[in-house]
């Protein structure tokens, strides 16, 4: 049984944080295939029925998504969302100044909106981060309404697969963020009583020069290590040389290093279904506050 400190996808909530207001002055220079991701994502708009009337673009980054949004509802109410104050602060620029959308700098798994609040729920590369996957699809069918639609993008677990293991043949200590499965997303969503998630996946694979531009790509993103159990202290020179050593025997013909980037892309609906809590000795709880604004009844 995993603990606090080895849980491969348990993170530090305040380095985390620190790891992405650090990198919102860059963010924009590595972030090709966030880029990309939201582009697809935007385009699978194009097969749900929703007509949102307010619009959370969660996990908003630097606002990669935020103009394609605005010009796909713009009638809709938008709010930018993220862990870090400097990237909200960056996706509110992306409007014209009398125009900005409103925004706020919140955990993920702790939506400081009311019950009911957004027809679509937009969120790119962002799901990873959340401390309790559970937890925040309960969030997530809170704010939705009835109706409306969460579309989402998130790593899984074969991201980094080479970083990972050319760590591993340096020592045990994890050095690489883990990434949730997309049929455990899926299962959280259906016990958040969330309706007809569809999820499916895809690879895409970035080559480099060596090492360290992967590792600069990784900082610009906020992607470096910041797990719990991390190991505190600079990494010696003889164990860096090491993993770069274990790297680069899977270098190709021209001497570029793979790294392998697995994309979970989901939808699902939000329901008037009431949302339980089992505890652990087997109680079901009720949240007050899904209680406090009725919820319409789905159809279909």
């Amino acid at each position: 049984m995993n603990t606090a400190t080895d849980d491969p996808l348990r993170l530090d909530s305040g380095q985390l944080r620190r790891r992405l207001e650090q990198c919102a002055p860059v963010f924009d220079e590595a972030a090709v295939l966030h880029r990309e991701v939201a582009r697809r994502l935007v385009e699978r708009l194009d097969y749900v029925r929703v007509e949102p009337t307010a619009v959370l673009d969660l996990g908003c980054a630097t606002g990669i998504s935020a103009s394609a949004l605005r010009q796909r509802y713009p009638r809709a109410r938008h709010v930018a969302m993220d862990l870090g104050l400097a990237l909200v602060a960056r996706a509110r620029r992306q409007g014209r100044r009398w125009r900005r959308m409103p925004g706020v700098c919140a955990a993920l798994d702790q939506l400081p909106f009311a019950n009911d609040s957004f027809d679509l729920i937009f969120s790119s590369l962002a799901l990873h981060r959340v401390p309790d996957l559970r937890a925040t699809a309960r969030e997530l069918q809170r704010v939705l309404r009835p109706e409306g639609v969460l579309m989402f993008a998130t790593f899984g677990p074969d991201t980094l697969t080479e970083l990972r293991g050319a760590w591993a043949a340096v020592d045990d200590t994890p050095h690489v963020h883990g990434f949730v499965d997309m049929h455990d997303i899926g299962d959280a969503l259906v016990g958040a009583r969330m309706a007809d998630p569809v999820m499916d996946m895809e690879h895409f694979t970035l080559t480099y020069a060596d090492v360290k531009s992967l590792i600069d790509d990784l900082t610009h993103l906020g992607l470096r290590n910041a797990l719990v159990s991390r190991r505190r202290g600079l990494t010696t020179p003889r164990r860096w040389a090491a993993m770069e050593q274990a790297y680069g025997r899977l270098a190709d013909s021209e001497g570029r290093l793979p790294a392998t980037w697995e994309v979970a892309y989901g939808h699902a609906w939000g329901t008037d279904a009431q949302l339980q809590i089992s505890g652990d000795q087997g109680e079901v709880r009720v949240p007050l506050d899904s209680l406090s604004v009725p919820r319409r009844r789905r159809n279909g």
